[in-house]
């Protein structure tokens, strides 16, 4: 979800040009992770939390895994690395896909896709802050005032937020904040690396799958059934949602630049919609898809570039 895997530390060189038509393959990433709430869902309905987090981030690293074997890459060396990739998994990846799946319990699938799209709203007000060369703007400033009156929309403020499970609400937003706090420590430690994307990621996945197998058998006991939809959820979730959208999220940038590439982050919160509404029959007010539209508003002003003179 939401760039939650790539370092985006280095470009690999002479990227070679998919057959696939880039925008097949944009509207395919969208899907995919769009779509992603949706099984985080029906995989907890059998499954505990981080049980679902540690399949997905398995799934997922094995996608990688053979990624790497086919392009002949291996992992990248150098204990320094490794200790920021650990951080990075942690925050991109342990954390995030941790708290969404433990949101879910109690939170529709619809309002979990609403709140992965403030990230790039929590990115811009961190920023600011912590990154000297993102000056910030009139329109920024106005796009994150924006954005926040959505969430608020979103939630029902004026009712006083009646209805609304506010730990699990809470859980998704901080999954939400956790991104770009690990993409400013990236962009912070790892930026310049002479590893590839692809290597730098597989291992921050292999990093992250290792923090849950420590972390899983503490809080939970071990499955005395194993639910097969559940089962496959997760799966798609690891597979498709994790370690394919990766791989294809490199191809875009590298092919259309970017700032094109994130424009998928404004297509997830309508297909999580979507999704949750006529597949897992999820109610929906009209509060959500108009705050969720202001929200979408509001990130794609702190988005806005500022123009050079």
């Amino acid at each position: 979800m939401t760039t939650a895997t790539a370092p985006r530390a280095s470009v690999d060189t002479a990227p070679r040009r998919s057959a696939l038509d880039w925008r097949l393959r944009f509207g395919a990433l969208s899907l995919i992770w769009g779509f992603s709430f949706l099984l985080i869902k029906v995989g907890t309905r059998g499954y505990a939390p981080f049980q679902v987090t540690l399949g997905r981030l398995a799934f997922g690293t094995a996608v990688l895994g053979v990624a790497m074997a086919v392009k002949r890459q291996g992992l990248p060396r150098g204990m320094r690395t490794w200790g920021h990739l650990a951080v990075a998994a942690f925050l991109l990846n342990a954390l995030p896909f941790s708290l969404f799946a433990y949101s879910e319990l109690t939170i529709p699938s619809t309002l979990a896709g609403i709140c992965n799209a403030t990230s790039p709203l929590w990115g811009m007000a961190l920023s600011l802050v912590a990154l000297s060369e993102d000056r910030p703007t009139r329109v920024r400033v106005a796009g994150l005032g924006i954005g926040f009156l959505g969430v608020l929309t979103v939630l029902g403020a004026w009712e006083g937020f009646s209805g609304l499970d506010a730990k699990g609400t809470a859980m998704a937003l901080l999954a939400s904040l956790s991104y770009p706090v690990g993409w400013i420590y990236v962009r912070r430690t790892l930026a310049g690396s002479s590893h590839s994307n692809l290597s730098l990621t597989g291992a921050q996945l292999l990093l992250a799958t290792a923090q849950l197998a420590v972390a899983t058998p503490l809080f939970t006991s071990f499955p005395t059934r194993f639910p097969v939809v559940p089962l496959l959820a997760t799966a798609a979730l690891g597979a498709l949602g994790t370690g394919l959208a990766v791989l294809i999220q490199y191809g875009l940038v590298a092919e259309v630049g970017p700032t094109t590439a994130q424009m998928v982050t404004y297509f997830i919160p309508v297909i999580a919609t979507a999704a949750g509404v006529t597949v897992l029959g999820e109610s929906l007010s009209w509060s959500t898809p108009v705050g969720a539209l202001i929200v979408l508003a509001g990130a794609a002003l702190t988005q806005m570039k500022p123009r050079v003179a």
